[in-house]
């Protein structure tokens, strides 16, 4: 039998995209049950349910497919829309943000490419670089951008905004972010997560509102 071009054209890409979903979502359990170093490629095939073989087609090795979760990982991150239209009060974005963030970060399975990176980032820095870059220096930027308006304007006195935007981060991870990432609590309430938040947004405005 003959397969026309047209008939490789409509089946061959949704097939391949389908597989390297398959591989990936069975790479993923992997790296969370094990780690980068406790995994191995015939770990992820089994989970994934393809052969090794297949498994090679798609990824040279295993940093190969943590690399790939990484990037999803950094989509994921800049397709939250955070709203930094400038014309909002700093009060009521900040706020929004802080909650948002939070929840990217204590989302279901969200902890686990932060605690594999930290993991291997010692010895596999260009790893723990680039999702550095990929994923919370362009959270920081987004929001130093926001700040560096409000600062213009007069509304808020910031010499360092960068610094700024990260102080407010750390801000809203205090009590929430280590408890969630090291497994010592579940991921926290909206409740929780709106008294942090606020009381971060009070001692910011504290320090950087305009006298």
């Amino acid at each position: 039998m003959v397969v026309t071009a047209n008939e490789h054209l409509h089946v061959v890409p949704e097939e391949d995209s389908s597989k390297r979903r398959q591989i990936l979502d069975g790479a993923r359990k992997v790296f969370m049950a094990l780690g980068f170093d406790g995994a191995s490629m015939g770990e992820i095939a089994r989970a994934a349910q393809v052969s090794k073989g297949t498994l090679y087609v798609y990824f040279a090795d295993k940093c190969a497919l943590f690399e790939a979760i990484l990037e999803e990982e950094a989509l994921q991150h800049g397709q939250v829309v955070f709203n930094f239209d400038p014309a909002r009060d700093a009060e009521t974005t900040l706020k929004e943000f802080g909650r948002a963030y939070i929840h990217l970060l204590c989302r279901p399975g969200g902890g686990s490419a932060i605690r594999t990176v930290m993991a291997i980032a010692e010895r596999m820095p260009d790893v723990g670089r680039r999702y550095y870059a990929r994923v919370l220096d362009k959270t920081i930027n987004r929001l130093s951008e926001y700040l560096r308006v409000h600062v213009a304007r007069g509304d808020l006195k910031i010499d360092n905004c960068d610094l700024a935007a990260s102080q407010f981060m750390e801000l809203c991870k205090a009590s929430l972010f280590l408890p969630f990432v090291f497994q010592a609590a579940p991921a926290p309430s909206d409740e929780r997560m709106t008294e942090v938040i606020d009381s971060a947004t009070r001692m910011f405005l504290a320090a950087y509102r305009a006298k």
